[in-house]
């Protein structure tokens, strides 16, 4: 991407990061204590489940990010599982739920087309960034290691069916339905010619409960974020057979949301908040061992610090012989636009959702999209904090996946046709 800002802007935009400097000098409370800018609340609360890609929510709480732009109230609280997150989503915090959330990129659009909430009705969450790309990887049971599985998968539809012919559930895990973890391993699985819905039973499992599942051989697989993969190679359970940036180079992963009527409520703490994850985001991109310490603390995930750091630094063991020094495909927070919520790429899960029948094949993604994705404000937020590098348009462009599928976001009906194995179509 190029950056599109014009010299004014960019004049305008370094300015606007002079005053903020300055304020936050007179003001170490918080940068917009005391100002016309001041967020019309001091905090608010979020949910997060015990993954990495949750990190910038919590290093903002555990660095004084939201408290630097006025929000020292702000509450990071841990979730049991998605339904959870959903269901304190839906109550919000005057119910005795959540704001906001770390979240399944596809669940803000399930909640606000009313797919996934009580009685269907539509509960309006937007999206205000992105909290990472690629991190996520699909794990095998040992009792498959000698098939070679990796993103290509050739023997195991045939030992999935063996299983099954002898009486056995063959159960593959995933950790919310229509969510990112479901997409990846439905992706996986149709491209080895596996259909995740008359081959196999895809069920839903909280990532914190996946390696506990696969030690009493509840799963064949399952899909899920880290550290859970790598504990499960540590345990000597099970092995790594890909890691989702092999499915698709840095593609996009968790976001963070926040009720939409919050936001139209309080305008200036969105803007705030939007702020506070960018700058714990660059933050977590420079430092990521003392990352990794925090996040793995017993008020957070409670693990130890060597089932998350390794990944962190791109460093694989898949617990199958193959082991990575460096990998291209590392969970990425700031750099290469990993923080900025291209409207293509909820297309794309969108799109996906249709595929798999969560989303009916009528859809207006077009519209939703509008409704939910808030790229606006995530540009708002960056250019208040000095950030000239932007992304040139709301659109990556052509995607590419490992089994030689493309996404074009101008035409997301010939990719749908395109594949085999799926519910509906466009």
């Amino acid at each position: 991407m190029t950056n599109t800002m014009t010299r004014r802007t960019i004049l305008k935009a370094s300015a606007t990061a002079a005053i903020l400097t300055a304020a936050r000098a007179a003001l170490p409370s918080g940068a917009y204590a005391g100002t016309s800018d001041s967020p019309e609340v001091k905090g608010a609360n979020f949910g997060f489940i015990a993954l990495t890609d949750s990190a910038p929510l919590i290093i903002a709480k555990e660095k004084g990010f939201f408290a630097k732009y006025g929000l020292p109230d702000v509450q990071v609280l841990k979730q049991a599982s998605w339904g959870t997150t959903r269901d304190n989503l839906e109550l919000g915090s005057a119910g005795g739920g959540i704001d906001g959330a770390h979240i399944l990129t596809p669940m803000p659009y399930l909640m606000t087309s009313g797919r996934i909430t009580k009685n269907n009705t539509k509960v309006p969450v937007s999206i205000l960034a992105r909290l990472n790309t690629n991190g996520q990887s699909i794990s095998v049971s040992n009792a498959f290691k000698s098939l070679g599985v990796t993103t290509t998968a050739k023997g195991l539809g045939e030992a999935f069916a063996k299983a099954k012919a002898s009486g056995k559930e063959v159960k593959v895990a995933m950790t919310f339905p229509g969510g990112t973890h479901d997409m990846w391993l439905r992706y996986w699985l149709a491209a080895n010619g596996i259909d995740p819905d008359k081959d196999v039973s895809t069920i839903t499992v909280p990532p914190p409960q996946m390696v506990a599942n696969m030690k009493v051989d509840t799963m064949e697989a399952f899909c899920v974020g880290e550290p859970w993969n790598a504990q499960l190679i540590h345990q000597g359970i099970g092995f790594t057979a890909l890691t989702t940036g092999e499915l698709w180079k840095d593609h996009p992963e968790k976001s963070l949301a926040m009720r939409s009527d919050w936001i139209e409520k309080n305008p200036k703490a969105a803007l705030a908040v939007t702020m506070a994850v960018q700058e714990a985001q660059q933050w977590c991109e420079a430092n990521i061992e003392e990352m990794c310490k925090i996040v793995s603390g017993r008020e957070w995930f409670k693990v130890p610090v060597e089932d998350i750091i390794a990944r962190s630094k791109g460093v694989y063991d898949y617990g199958d012989g193959r082991k990575v020094e460096a990998s291209p495909h590392v969970m990425k927070f700031w750099k290469d636009f990993a923080s900025y919520p291209f409207q293509s790429h909820d297309l794309w899960f969108l799109t996906e959702n249709q595929r798999w029948g969560y989303q009916p094949a009528d859809l207006d993604t077009k519209a939703l999209i509008k409704q939910v994705n808030r790229e606006d404000l995530w540009r708002e937020a960056a250019k208040a904090l000095g950030v000239t590098q932007m992304p040139a348009s709301t659109s990556r462009g052509v995607e590419s996946f490992f089994d030689g599928k493309t996404f074009d976001p101008a035409n997301p009906a010939a990719y749908l046709k395109s594949l085999a194995i799926k519910r509906t179509m466009a």
